[in-house]
């Protein structure tokens, strides 16, 4: 299937599930994708995650009905989703900058979520600096934590800066490691890869600052994972960070995948490569490794 196809189907299973919060078709399966790249691209070509495109469009069609007179507020709380009037009404505030009795004096503080139409004019997405490199299995170490795709791209720098301060500053300016911790980080090169890995619940994925894992103890505080031999694109980055490569991240989505003819997304995960030097550099060099398979033909 298409990717935008792909993408559409998904919007469209959306809509379903904003006026029947009881809806249990998924939208990934409709999508014919993996929740993962799902939620991914879905992000980047909309600019808002499932979750929060869901709530806008239940809160607007809300909107309506309250200026319609379609309901008592307890009718409407059970109609999108909301479990109690109390709920509704806190959301419904937030979203429209009024309650429903305010909104009914004055309409025109309607806050207006049209349904998404996925429209793009895919451009560059073939003049982009990558190789396909089949590598062998390889394993990585490092620390870990969950994110949230809706705001991934703000936290994960936190997390870097704090890891940064805590381990990798210290150790980078010469410090000798003291601890199993600290050597681990020291013999593993913990900070040359940053590891997205699968979604958990649909919303949630793993992330880890990582490094090539070269055996020895595994220390509180770090996991192992193992990748098989597979197909890699890899994107090559130059520029300071975060902004280059979230860049870089956004064209493959927005343009590589849905525009390549021969290749697409396998298994659940993409890794950021990052060289040694300044970050905040402009010709600073990094890259993003994309699982990839040959489409069928």
């Amino acid at each position: 299937m298409d990717w935008l196809e792909s993408i559409r189907r998904a919007i469209d299973c959306l809509e379903n599930q904003v006026t029947d919060p009881e809806s249990c078709r998924d939208p990934a399966r409709e999508a014919g994708i993996s929740t993962f790249y799902l939620q991914r691209t879905f992000s980047v070509l909309t600019g808002t995650g499932m979750a929060e495109y869901v709530r806008c469009r239940r809160l607007y069609l809300a909107g309506l009905d309250v200026l319609a007179g379609r309901g008592r507020v307890i009718e409407l709380a059970f109609r999108y989703g909301y479990n109690t009037p109390e709920s509704f009404t806190r959301a419904f505030s937030r979203f429209h900058g009024v309650t429903p009795a305010g909104l009914r004096r004055d309409p025109g503080r309607l806050r207006v979520y049209l349904p998404l139409k996925i429209n793009l004019t895919l451009q560059g997405g073939n003049d982009m600096d990558f190789i396909i490199e089949k590598m062998p299995a390889f394993q990585v170490i490092g620390l870990a934590r969950e994110f949230n795709l809706e705001t991934s791209y703000a936290r994960i720098p936190a997390f870097w800066e704090e890891t940064v301060k805590a381990h990798l500053g210290p150790l980078m300016g010469g410090k000798a490691p003291q601890t199993p911790l600290e050597k681990a980080i020291c013999d593993n090169c913990i900070g040359m890869y940053g590891i997205c890995l699968d979604d958990r619940d649909g919303s949630q994925f793993h992330y880890l600052i990582a490094g090539p894992y070269r055996g020895g103890d595994v220390p509180q505080g770090l996991e192992v994972h193992a990748f098989p031999t597979m197909t890699w694109a890899k994107f090559r980055c130059n520029g300071p960070l975060p902004g280059a490569l979230q860049a870089i991240n956004t064209r493959i989505f927005r343009e590589w995948l849905p525009g390549n003819p021969d290749w697409e997304a396998d298994m659940n995960c993409t890794v950021e490569y990052y060289a040694p030097g300044d970050p905040q550099a402009a010709d600073y060099e990094s890259a993003i490794w994309l699982p990839v398979r040959a489409k069928a033909r």
